[in-house]
C-alpha cells in the first residue's frame, strides 16, 4: 500500500485570488520539507504568485511559522497575505 505524505494549504484574500482555490492538497515529496520549501513550490506551482509571496505570512496547524518551521505529513498552512487598513 502506497501511504503519501500530504498537507492542505488554505489561501486567503488576494492569495486566493492569484491561487485560482480556496484550498489544495499537496503532496510532500522531495525537497519539501519546510515553509520556506513551500513557498519556493507554490511560485512555481501557481506562476501568478511568483514575487508576490514575500510579505505573505505562513501558518502551520494555526501558528505563525518561519521559512525554517518544518513540515509534516497532516498539517494545515495557510497564506495569510498583509492586511491594509487604518
Amino acid at each position: 500500500m502506497n501511504c503519501r505524505a500530504m498537507i492542505t494549504v488554505l489561501y486567503f484574500a488576494s492569495i486566493r485570488e492569484l491561487a485560482g482555490v480556496g484550498e489544495e492538497t499537496i503532496e510532500l515529496g522531495s525537497g519539501l520539507r519546510s515553509v520556506g520549501e513551500l513557498r519556493e513550490f507554490l511560485e512555481r506551482r501557481h506562476p501568478a504568485m511568483r514575487g508576490k509571496l514575500g510579505r505573505v505570512r505562513f501558518s502551520r496547524n494555526e501558528e505563525f511559522a518561519e521559512d525554517e518551521t518544518e513540515i509534516a505529513d497532516g498539517d494545515e498552512i495557510a497564506l495569510i497575505p498583509p492586511v491594509a487598513g487604518g
